[in-house]
Order: structure tokens, then C-alpha cells, then sequence
């Protein structure tokens, strides 16, 4: 049974693919690229953020507040791009889940803080092939932790914000989805805590996860 479960929105890094250690990659490459290295505690406050937050996060982190963000970012982008290129692993569970909601002709939305571009080298016609609508990035006027995206993702498949489940890895994320109004299975990444809240449930993975797991939460949520 499916019951108000009307769309399922996915986040792409760390949630449904293993990218985050292309970000991390990257990222320490922009760092070494302006003359330091990156931080543990910076690293992890990227997580879930867009390109110039990201960016800012390290100039301040390699005590380079002084550096050109735009050349900066034009780096970040490529370093990440050349990497998604190679192509990316799927998290565990995580293609079975998408296959099993677009199985029961419930829509799925892919729904990133990454740039169009970067989606398209990391998933080229799966975009296309597996999600009704995606909302990258660089095409809301505020990235997550802002609702923009979710809200964004929920009016182009026309369904309420509470009869779609965003799932998701990082706090912000989840902060995004939550301020949506949407009910949220989170799956944290590795090195992140998401603080619980009033339509967030959690797991260890997607695994085993069901399309009847996800109506149930937004049951729960009612």
C-alpha cells in the first residue's frame, strides 16, 4: 500500500550516489591549489552545501579570505568534474529504491545542491531516465538549507510538500526538506549528525528500505 505517498525526492551526494569523497578530493586539491590544506572541521561543514559556500568555507579555512572566489570556484568545478567524470558507485540500496517507487508509478525527483553541469557528467541520461523532474543548484535563487529546492521539486510534479519524502544525508539537506514541509528519511553520511526533529526518521542505509517504509512516514506525518 501507498496510501498519501504522492512523490519521492532523492539528494544525490551521499545519499543516492558515493560522491562524497569526490567533494573531498576536490576540495583538498582547491586547498592545496591556494597554498595550505584543508581541515577536518572544514571539510565536514561543506558537506551538503553549494560551490561558493563551499569555496568561502575553504579560503577562510586556509586563511586565504583575499583569494579570487570565482577562480576559486572555477577550480572547485573542475577538479570535481574531472572526477565525476570516471563515473560514480551507487550507495547501497539506493538504485533498487529508485527502481522500486518508479515500479509502483510514484514520481521521483532528483533534487542537489551540485550544479547541472556536474549531474550531467556524474549521471548523464539516468537524469533523464529515472527522475520526472531534478532541481539542481544553480537553478534556485537559494540553495539548501533554504526550502528553494524542495519547493521547487514539489510544484513541478504538482504534489503537496507533505505527501513527498525527501530523503536525505546531511543537516543541510534535511534543514531544506524539513523547512519544505516535507516528511524526511535521513541517511547520514560519514562524519555528520543530523539532529532529530519533528518529520525526520532514521536509518542506517537504503537497504530493505520499501516503497510501504516511505508511505508509512508520510501516515506518520499526517
Amino acid at each position: 500500500m501507498i496510501g498519501r505517498l504522492a512523490a519521492v525526492l532523492f539528494d544525490m551526494d551521499g545519499t543516492l550516489t558515493d560522491s562524497e569523497p569526490v567533494w573531498d578530493d576536490a576540495l583538498r586539491e582547491l586547498a592545496r591549489w591556494l597554498g595550505g590544506s584543508l581541515s577536518e572541521q572544514a571539510r565536514a561543514a561543506t558537506i551538503g552545501t553549494n560551490v561558493p559556500i563551499s569555496v568561502g568555507i575553504v579560503h577562510r579555512d586556509v586563511g586565504r579570505p583575499d583569494a579570487d572566489p570565482v577562480r576559486s570556484a572555477e577550480k572547485l568545478v573542475a577538479e570535481a568534474g574531472a572526477r565525476f567524470a570516471r563515473g560514480l558507485v551507487w550507495k547501497p540500496g539506493a538504485r533498487e529504491l529508485v527502481d522500486a517507487v518508479r515500479a509502483v508509478g510514484i514520481p521521483a525527483a532528483l533534487v542537489t545542491n551540485t550544479e547541472r553541469a556536474l549531474v550531467r557528467l556524474a549521471l548523464g541520461p539516468l537524469v533523464e531516465e529515472l527522475f520526472a523532474v531534478s532541481v539542481c543548484g544553480d537553478e534556485v535563487p537559494h540553495t539548501k538549507p533554504a526550502p528553494d529546492p524542495y519547493a521547487k521539486a514539489t510544484a513541478l510534479l504538482g504534489v503537496s510538500p507533505d505527501t513527498a519524502v525527501a530523503i536525505e544525508d546531511s543537516p543541510t539537506g534535511v534543514a531544506s526538506a524539513s523547512a519544505a514541509g516535507c516528511p524526511v528519511l535521513v541517511v547520514p553520511a560519514g562524519g555528520t549528525s543530523v539532529p532529530p526533529g519533528p518529520g525526520r526518521t532514521f536509518a542506517d542505509s537504503l537497504v530493505d528500505v520499501t516503497v510501504p517504509d516511505l508511505a508509512a512516514l508520510v501516515t506518520r506525518a499526517a
